[in-house]
């Protein structure tokens, strides 16, 4: 993929950002960090003694994906800072190393057998003072572009509700059983010894605006790029969340953001119908 082009952060003449894949393995472990911070530190995930001693979240995964990383640049030291950072891993590599990430948590078979050529997304993070529109839109310019060069079918990964409470959530669970539920053929499926039923609320009990409102960021933005929702979440206590399948199908993907990346990428997108 191609380096974006860097963008004028807010409040700061001389701050830019710009997205691209990590390049050393200094990259990642700076990545790493970021995660935990934002996991560990922020969020409350449970860490091995090794993590806590180093302040990094890492697993296996980390040697077999791609790292996307949004860079904030200092245009007068030039200094560097990685603020914003996805996980990308391709069905050829997935397959060749055993397996996919989200494989702990959800049968995989059908997206698997569906014949389209699969991108994992995860470990999406970045730092509290970096979540604004702009740094948001480059995350995605970085994958647009990825998937564009590798020519991409279908997206899909776990997204997370903060807590391990169920009840605290079953509106929204309930709602994007309803509402966005994955299509049959290719529904990945929580396992069962992980299960949690998303139906929960009925159907005609549910305020869609209000329940979308209350979404996570990174939910509401899937849903706003067409994803749809695999049958039920899993609570991940390690990482203190209640996870949802994700999947997004490229042809299926909402026009207005399909042009808005090819317009950044200046490329067109795979899946065009």
């Amino acid at each position: 993929m191609n380096v974006s082009s860097a963008i004028a952060l807010p409040n700061s003449e001389n701050i830019s950002a710009y997205v691209r894949l990590a390049q050393s393995p200094e990259e990642i472990i700076e990545a790493q960090k970021l995660r935990y911070q934002v996991f560990y530190e922020e969020y409350g995930a449970k860490p091995c003694s090794e993590m806590a001693a180093q302040k990094r979240d890492f697993d296996g995964f980390d040697k077999i994906t791609d790292h996307l990383i949004v860079l904030r640049k200092d245009n007068i030291t030039g200094a560097e800072k990685i603020v914003g950072t996805y996980r990308l891993l391709r069905q050829n590599i997935a397959e060749e190393h055993g397996n996919f990430y989200s494989s702990g948590e959800y049968n995989l078979d059908k997206l698997i057998s569906s014949d389209q050529f699969l991108l994992e997304l995860g470990r999406s993070c970045v730092l509290a003072d970096y979540r604004t529109k702009p740094i948001l839109n480059l995350l995605w310019q970085g994958i647009a572009d990825y998937i564009t060069d590798y020519n991409i079918d279908l997206l899909f990964g776990c997204a997370s509700f903060q807590g391990v409470d169920v009840n605290e959530i079953a509106s929204q669970l309930s709602y994007l059983h309803h509402f966005h539920s994955t299509a049959k053929d290719i529904r990945p499926v929580a396992l069962k010894d992980q299960y949690v039923d998303m139906n929960i609320a009925k159907k005609e009990d549910i305020n869609e605006r209000r329940v979308f409102a209350s979404l996570p960021p990174l939910i509401k933005g899937y849903l706003r790029l067409g994803a749809t929702i695999g049958e039920g979440a899993v609570i991940d206590h390690q990482f203190n969340t209640i996870d949802v399948c994700i999947v997004v199908q490229t042809s299926l993907m909402t026009d207005r953001y399909r042009k808005y990346y090819e317009r950044k990428i200046q490329k067109s997108m795979p899946g065009q119908k």
